[in-house]
């Protein structure tokens, strides 16, 4: 008989049962159920709400449970329903009367936000973990390559040249960003909830705080309405993931990109690449594809829950169930991502030479070329207009900027000068922009100093 079932003269249909079950993927909460009714039941001892000795017993039986069920010894049973129920129905069954008492003052709503907001701050740690493994990976990567010069876009086309460093601090800037959103979902779920009951709280004078404190909570929510039916802090993770998969997804575009021939800029490495089963030369980023395909599915997780949230009247309904599915499947695929791409990411070899060449090429110059005229005393407008026109010029004759004699570039304005050559140089655009930000490797320098200390402060 169901534990809910006094109410009832036929039992549910086997189809409902099935329907209604949610224990094939919520049974992952066990640890952080059996803890949270732990906490319950020693509050409702101390608060002499049940017998000291029946607290005691519940206590001993769920430890019992717990270690069983982290060992793998237990089979959760799909008629009743869900993690909740299994764990009271097998506690009741191991210690007899007194199981039946760890439900009081509680409800499977208050339970159930308890159970998944203390999943939540685990996943958030974790993610955080692997975040800071991958900067530490990509400052790595850019206090190595302060110095080497690769060209900048915008619109995938050639723009000025920057510094392999200088890039990937752009990166180290979005994941420090997504460190800060995951750290701030955290604090989202750090709410302890148990004590809202069904919707409306309860009569037994339950010590919340207490609870709290047991499970390291930071705080205790305010209002019992809001305790169940609130699932924002899912949604502030969800929100957080698809944000770090989009800044993942952008990272293995450029890798895809960088890596074939018409780049060159990279060499993937062989444990991280896979071939084809017709063309034998090919060597292929499938790796950095499937995370860029994978991005999509956490988005999807995000508008399910967004969805499911969006129509509910106060407080719980059963349509929450479905928060679970969405939110499990979005952690397991960033977990996953982030663990494959640092380890990918730490193989990546980048040929310097090829993307220093690739700086030389498609005028990135250009620009320094315009800021020279201003320094001369030329109008900026003006300095652009004579560039284009140089520019032009040395596309009909198949010319780069520092291909052209101080004659040739003097027909076009009278105030270059031989210094226009040094100034023109990769090595010279780039060191030359020295205002913070910018890829200066003093500048880059700064910037890996100032990450790596904000890394440290807020290591978890």
């Amino acid at each position: 008989m169901k534990l809910w079932g006094g109410r009832f003269g036929k039992a549910t249909d086997g189809l409902v049962d099935d329907f209604h079950s949610s224990i094939s993927f919520d049974q992952r909460l066990f640890e952080q159920d059996i803890l949270g009714s732990m906490a319950h039941a020693t509050m409702l001892g101390e608060q002499g709400i049940i017998p000291a000795a029946d607290a005691d017993k519940i206590l001993e039986g769920l430890r019992g449970i717990l270690e069983d069920a982290r060992a793998g010894k237990i089979q959760w049973m799909v008629d009743a329903e869900d993690i909740h129920m299994n764990v009271e129905t097998l506690l009741t069954e191991r210690i007899g009367e007194a199981g039946k008492r760890l439900h009081t003052g509680r409800s499977r709503n208050d339970q159930v936000a308890l159970d998944t907001r203390m999943y939540a701050r685990v996943a958030c740690r974790e993610t955080e973990t692997l975040l800071e493994e991958l900067l530490d990976v990509i400052l790595d990567t850019a206090q190595e390559n302060l110095h080497t010069i690769m060209p900048g876009y915008t619109h995938l086309q050639k723009a000025q040249p920057i510094t392999l460093a200088h890039h990937f601090m752009a990166y180290a800037q979005m994941f420090l960003r997504d460190r800060e959103r995951f750290q701030r979902a955290f604090r989202s779920a750090d709410v302890m909830v148990l004590g809202s009951g069904a919707l409306a709280g309860t009569t037994y004078p339950l010590n919340r705080q207490r609870v709290a404190e047991l499970l390291e909570f930071g705080a205790v929510s305010e209002n019992s309405l809001d305790g169940v039916s609130d699932r924002d802090f899912l949604l502030d993770y969800l929100s957080a993931a698809s944000i770090c998969m989009m800044h993942l997804s952008r990272f293995c575009e450029e890798l895809i990109l960088w890596n074939t021939n018409e780049f060159r800029f990279v060499e993937m490495d062989d444990a991280f690449a896979t071939g084809s089963s017709i063309m034998p030369q090919k060597k292929n980023p499938d790796v950095a594809e499937l995370i860029r395909g994978k991005t999509g599915r956490v988005y999807g997780d995000l508008f399910t829950l967004l969805t499911v949230m969006k129509g509910l009247p106060l407080a719980y309904n059963k349509d929450m169930q479905e928060d679970k599915e969405a939110f499990f499947d979005a952690r397991d695929t960033l977990i996953k991502g982030l663990t494959v791409f640092t380890a990918m990411l730490k193989t990546v070899t980048f040929r310097k030479d090829v993307m220093e060449r690739g700086a030389s090429g498609g005028f990135t110059n250009a620009t320094d070329c315009a800021d020279y005229l201003v320094r001369k005393g030329v109008p900026f407008r003006d300095a652009h207009k004579v560039v284009g026109e140089l520019v032009a010029y040395c596309l009909n004759e198949n010319k780069a900027l520092l291909d052209l004699t101080l004659p040739e570039l003097q027909r076009f304005h009278p105030a270059f000068d031989q210094d226009v050559f040094d100034d023109l140089s990769m090595i010279s655009c780039v060191e030359r922009r020295k205002i913070p930000g910018a890829p200066a490797p003093e500048m880059v320098q700064q910037s890996i100093d100032s990450a790596r200390e904000r890394l440290r402060n807020g290591r978890s």
